[in-house]
């Protein structure tokens, strides 16, 4: 497998997608930096794979701190084969609803958290002439529902963003990679601050979800690759959801 001994940096590593996402890969023989604010769970994570997998707390709103959390992979393993952006939030909410405080943490964590880790590896990974930037986009990046307008506006950019630079660094041969999930079981309805439309998208993921081992066997597979093939964006849903 391609994945074996590469070395990857992962955000919002500490449930959910990112999780799932670095338990595949260790076990794949990758080696891991991880990510993310709650370090009690990503020292959890991290202690079955020893010196495989290191972390660090991780706000991806903070510049400074993605840097850190970059030059930690470098500094240790002496370079990054791939960087996994996979922090986000999702409050939905409908737009006369004025949540506006929600509204700018979703642009900080989803768009800005992105441009961050992007502004972050790059350099690496164009003075090396290789490397692989994944971004965790949605289903909410192709079709908007009544409550996901601003979620699906950031969603949207990452679109522009990753596609921009996967046009921008094809010379380079930096592969750009979109993972697009609908409905998972994750904690991701927590943000949600109405109770009722967060019971409801709790029911929904719980219920009818892919699982977060669905998503990072996703991953696993866009990093498993040739290095002449790009796999540009994973599009999947339970197949039981219509949109």
């Amino acid at each position: 497998m391609t994945v074996k001994d590469k070395v990857v940096v992962i955000t919002g590593a500490s449930s959910g997608i990112g999780a799932a996402t670095t338990q595949v890969l260790a076990q794949a023989g990758a080696k891991l930096v991880i990510g993310a604010r709650r370090t009690e769970r990503l020292a959890e994570l991290a202690k079955p794979f020893g010196d495989q997998v290191h972390y660090q707390a991780t706000d991806v709103t903070d510049q400074q701190q993605v840097k850190a959390l970059v030059d930690l992979a470098i500094n240790t393993f002496g370079h990054v084969d791939v960087l996994y952006n996979n922090a986000g939030l999702m409050p939905l909410s409908e737009l006369s609803e004025l949540k506006v405080n929600e509204w700018e943490r979703m642009i900080d964590v989803n768009i800005k958290g992105v441009l961050y880790g992007i502004a972050a590896v790059l350099p690496h990974m164009i003075a090396q002439h290789s490397g692989q930037i994944i971004t965790t986009d949605s289903v909410a990046g192709h079709i908007v529902h009544p409550g996901t307008a601003v979620y699906s506006g950031t969603k949207w950019a990452i679109q522009a963003i990753m596609d921009g630079l996967r046009q921008e660094q094809a010379a380079n041969h930096i592969k750009t990679t979109m993972i697009s999930p609908g409905a998972v079981n994750t904690e991701l309805f927590s943000t949600i601050s109405d109770p009722k439309r967060r019971e409801a998208v709790e029911s929904d993921e719980k219920n009818n979800g892919l699982s977060a081992t669905d998503v990072a066997n996703a991953v696993l597979y866009a990093i498993d690759q040739p290095a002449n093939v790009a796999v540009n964006e994973v599009l999947m849903r339970p197949v039981t959801q219509q949109r």
